[in-house]
């Protein structure tokens, strides 16, 4: 009694750890966003040249992450999620320090996005496995940690760089020293977590090696299973906009409405994000209600979030105030919080649990690839068009996620664990 005492306390100080990495990992990516024009001042780039920063760590992101994965399900994911946000961290810390868009590209394109592949299938499979009964709920909570690290480091980015020409350099060397100083932490406080087994511990014992997942066989148990494709296609569909809106909302208020640096920072994300926190929070415990009755509730949710989260998005884009622009973003981020809710909850039931990490990298991996060509495509669009124009074509990408998962719910949806 007093094992399951201890382990289900510890499995709410896990999510407490995990909760502030991923604060972090998605603050120090809006960091970037945030001081975007602040970059391109002072770096002396094209639009389409910044944005082709955003779209390398997306990129390497996404390639990266599918390995990550399966180096979770073989390697020790504790370790994994250490090494990860040190690794991220540095890149972010260095970014701080470079003359020239090459070398950004380098610290916070390469260097970021192959570290932060480390921590998402290694976080998410530990709660997954960890929290049974609670999942949507935990993965809910630790969405939160998006949302809230977004709005936090956005707000105080913006507010570095009006500090200064350099503000912008500020802003990264804070947020990445205290990354790596939180990684030095998660050494300590993190246990690891091992993958869970269908057989006894003695036999998983002598038959470890054999109980390994390679690269090859978590690939085909995900391609085999066409409900998990088309949930990474929906997913794809939903980081294009993701990276889109995050990386170039800022600007648009600035240039559109003429609102200042930090004003602009904090407005692109705050009323977007509060919106989220109400979405996901319904949609996970409404989901984790219903799903012992009706296992699908996971996908429909999804399916919900993104189709009714199109109109907000193209109304966001061409609202005539201020005012009108930031009740779309919140309208906007109830229905993509709705959506997030149940992002891998509804991937960790049509897979077994011995391939939550690698399949999460490989699902990942598609989306984050797909989506890295945003950054750049609304770059252009801004250039030859608006930047009006650029965002409201995200509403399409919207559409087409919500009409790709509702193929996996209604033509080919079967649950496995």
């Amino acid at each position: 009694m007093n094992a399951n005492t201890n382990q289900s306390g510890y499995k709410w100080l896990a999510l407490a750890l995990l909760w502030v990495a991923f604060f972090l990992q998605q603050g120090t990516r809006q960091v970037f966003s945030a001081t975007l024009s602040s970059i391109q001042a002072s770096l002396d780039v094209t639009a389409a040249q910044i944005g082709l920063v955003a779209t390398v760590f997306t990129f390497a992101y996404g390639l990266s992450v599918p390995f990550a994965g399966v180096a979770a399900d073989l390697l020790n994911r504790k370790w994994m999620v250490v090494s990860g946000v040190f690794v991220f961290c540095l890149g972010i810390f260095a970014s701080g320090f470079v003359a020239a868009l090459g070398l950004l590209i380098v610290t916070y394109g390469l260097l970021n996005g192959f570290g932060q592949s480390f921590y998402y299938p290694s976080a998410t499979s530990i709660i997954g496995q960890l929290h049974k009964e609670t999942r949507a709920t935990a993965l809910s909570i630790l969405q939160m940690g998006l949302y809230t690290g977004i709005i936090g480091c956005s707000a105080a980015a913006g507010f570095l760089a009006e500090s200064g020409t350099d503000g912008w350099r500020t802003a990264f060397r804070v947020f990445g020293g205290l990354g790596i100083l939180w990684a030095v932490a998660l050494a300590f406080l993190l246990r690891d977590t091992r993958p869970a087994s269908n057989i006894s511990s003695v036999a998983q014992e002598s038959t470890a090696s054999l109980q390994k997942p390679t690269l090859k066989e978590a690939v085909s148990v995900f391609v085999a299973n066409p409900s998990a494709v088309l949930l990474a296609l929906g997913l794809g569909m939903m980081i294009y906009v993701d990276v889109g809106f995050k990386t170039w909302m800022p600007s648009h208020l600035e240039t559109t409405f003429g609102v200042a640096k930090r004003s602009a920072a904090l407005n692109a994300v705050l009323w977007h994000y509060l919106g989220a926190f109400v979405g996901v929070t319904l949609g996970g415990r409404l989901s984790d209600r219903l799903v012992a009755k009706r296992p699908s509730v996971r996908m429909e949710t999804n399916i919900l979030g993104l189709a009714c989260a199109v109109p907000f998005i193209a109304w966001m884009a061409y609202s005539p105030s201020l005012t009108a622009c930031c009740v779309a973003m919140a309208l906007f981020g109830v229905f993509r919080g709705v959506y997030d809710s149940n992002l891998m909850a509804s991937l960790f039931d049509l897979i077994p649990s011995r391939y939550h990490a690698s399949g999460a990298g490989i699902m990942l991996c598609f989306g984050f690839v797909f989506g890295s060509t945003s950054p750049v495509v609304l770059g252009l669009l801004k250039e030859h068009f608006s930047s009006a124009a650029g965002l409201a074509s995200l509403a399409a990408f919207y559409l087409v996620g919500a009409a790709v998962i509702a193929a996996a719910r209604w033509r080919t949806f079967r649950r496995t664990c």
